[in-house]
């Protein structure tokens, strides 16, 4: 089964009901409202406006549905419930409602209300279903009938993985360790794919087993030295000699919200993030202990710019918690793409008295402060994390390259170069290095032919970046070759049409080459691109205004520059 089929089987649940609906006329106006805040993903105002409309047309199933949505986005199921079920009451199928229920009835462990509404094909999928109905009869003690169906899930094509992963669950979770870790191992079956919460639970099971040393090996061979707290913290316990308890599911409440979470997780892959929330936040009312599903909300809403919904949701996860320090980082940036920067770094200030031991925390706060242009504190936290880095015996190409573009942005070109060549060390071809080096090197306008290699060598590895398409016409430029960079400066142009940077270098090189009212008509453009409130550093707009005024030539001449080659009018 294809990614696209798997994801048609989980979709489906959140197609629309019929057709366009006929809306009551004194709820068209809030109806409206509703719609247009959906299509911003604007949950709360969506919720809010498709609740206000339901008490003007309170039996319009599309009204109904849609609030249903709203209110699961926003994890408020106690809002979400009493709709569905009014939905049901009056007749209508939806599986959005049937969502809703099911999380009301799991999270109420009403095993055979989740059993009748399977039977009955009142579910939210197939595969979703299959296993709802493994985990149900696992809650009401029947435990071969539930390995029935996680066998039935697995015999389907394209869901192996997903039943196996679950059964495994199920058998830990009532002690049967060894076999889960057949499960796990492949003994039993093939093996199974890798992922960080797999990893954890085979880990935990093994140690059920007094095989700390074979979890131990688990934990190296997937995430070698790169431990996040919560991993670091099992295997700590696992050395010291820990018989680990089996954690990851505690019963079949647990296991549901596994399944939504998941599930979940191979949507957000392959739609839009909206439909993925819907899952993770029935993981998270589930499971409240549940971090990765809280993340996963987080990140998604973060991902449709609803920053004051993200931020509310990495807050949930306690200070205690393996995973505060990722939620605290989430949570960081949030609010600075909501443009609240101080609090943004009151935040990482505190993080880094509570985790300083994690050399992340400090690259989050180097890059929070190089973002806001304070870049002697972004040098001294991207020092404290290279030492972190260094004790874990790791070295971090881009902790190198961000630390060599404050350097340079303070003008210590000296230790900038010396940065940005330890990264190309360390990344020999990463095209972001390769290309801010080279473009340094052209403007300081020196090591000339280096920096064309470099430039040169990042294009290969990225023909449509606008910005290093740009650096290779800039170069070209510089070295006098006019007519070649001509075509590299308007394929940048291209690519970035609103780029102030872009369309000023494209006008120097048609000056160069002779096309002068194309090359002021580049400069006006430019100038109408400037963000006048939050200036870049790489546009100067007095300086096109004075080339608008007296030519490139005679800029170049007030400025001391070696002049232009001559070029014949024509091009």
């Amino acid at each position: 089964m294809t990614s696209k089929t798997l994801t048609a089987l989980l979709v489906t649940a959140l197609l629309p009901l019929t057709a366009p609906p006929v809306i009551a006329d004194e709820a068209i106006g809030s109806y409206l409202a509703a719609q247009q805040a959906r299509a911003d993903n604007d949950f709360t105002a969506a919720a809010e406006y498709f609740t206000r409309a339901l008490t003007e047309d309170p039996g319009n199933p599309a009204i109904l549905e849609n609030a249903v949505v709203a209110h699961i986005a926003l994890g408020n199921f106690d809002r979400a419930g009493p709709v569905a079920r009014k939905m049901q009451a009056d007749g209508f199928q939806s599986q959005i409602a049937h969502m809703a229920m099911i999380a009301d009835e799991a999270a109420r462990e009403d095993y055979d209300a989740l059993l009748e509404r399977i039977a009955e094909n009142r579910g939210v999928g197939p595969l979703a279903d299959g296993l709802i109905l493994a985990w149900a009869h696992l809650g009401k003690g029947d435990m071969r009938t539930a390995l029935g169906h996680f066998d039935d899930v697995s015999e389907q094509r394209g869901l192996r993985s997903f039943g196996l992963y679950h059964k495994a669950l199920a058998l830990a979770s009532v002690g049967d360790f060894e076999g889960a870790d057949q499960i796990f191992s492949g003994d039993s079956d093939e093996p199974m794919q890798s992922t960080r919460r797999g990893t954890i639970a085979w880990a935990e099971v093994l140690s059920q087993l007094e095989r700390n040393d074979d979890a131990v090996a688990l934990i190296d061979e997937l995430f070698r030295s790169d431990l996040d707290p919560e991993v670091q913290q099992l295997k700590d316990r696992l050395l010291a000699g820990e018989q680990v308890p089996f954690t990851r599911i505690r019963n079949a409440r647990d296991g549901l919200s596994e399944v939504f979470f998941s599930l979940g997780r191979a949507l957000l892959s392959d739609t839009g993030g909206a439909y993925a929330l819907l899952y993770s936040r029935v993981a998270e009312h589930l499971n409240a202990d549940h971090t990765d599903a809280i993340l996963m909300s987080a990140e998604i809403l973060e991902s449709l710019d609803q920053f004051d919904l993200a931020t509310k949701t990495y807050a949930k996860v306690p200070r205690d918690n393996p995973s505060f320090y990722a939620a605290e980082l989430g949570r960081s940036e949030s609010l600075r793409r909501a443009g609240k920067t101080d609090a943004a770094i009151e935040v990482l200030d505190q993080l880094a008295k509570t985790h300083g031991d994690i050399p992340s925390v400090h690259v989050a706060a180097g890059d929070l402060h190089r973002q806001s242009e304070d870049y002697e504190q972004a040098i001294a936290a991207y020092d404290l994390a290279l030492e972190l880095y260094a004790e874990r015996e790791t070295d971090q190409w881009f902790v190198h390259y961000a630390r060599a573009i404050s350097y340079e942005r303070l003008g210590v070109w000296e230790k900038a170069e010396a940065d940005f060549r330890r990264a190309l060390e360390l990344n020999p071809e990463q095209p972001q290095v390769l290309n801010y080096l080279g473009y340094s090197l052209v403007e300081k306008q020196i090591k000339l032919d280096e920096a064309l290699d470099m430039i040169e060598r990042a294009v290969a590895a990225q023909p449509n970046s606008g910005y290093i398409v740009d650096s290779l016409g800039w170069v070209l430029y510089r070295l006098g070759r006019y007519d070649e960079a001509v075509q590299h400066m308007e394929r940048a142009a291209e690519l970035m049409p609103v780029d102030p940077v872009v369309n000023d270098h494209l006008g120097d090189v048609l000056w160069a080459v002779g096309r002068k009212v194309e090359a002021e008509f580049q400069w006006k453009r430019a100038l109408s691109f400037v963000d006048l409130e939050n200036p870049s550093p790489d546009i100067d707009p007095d300086r096109i205004r004075r080339k608008l005024e007296v030519g490139l030539d005679q800029v170049l001449e007030e400025e001391g520059a070696p002049p232009l080659k001559v070029a014949d009018d024509g091009g």
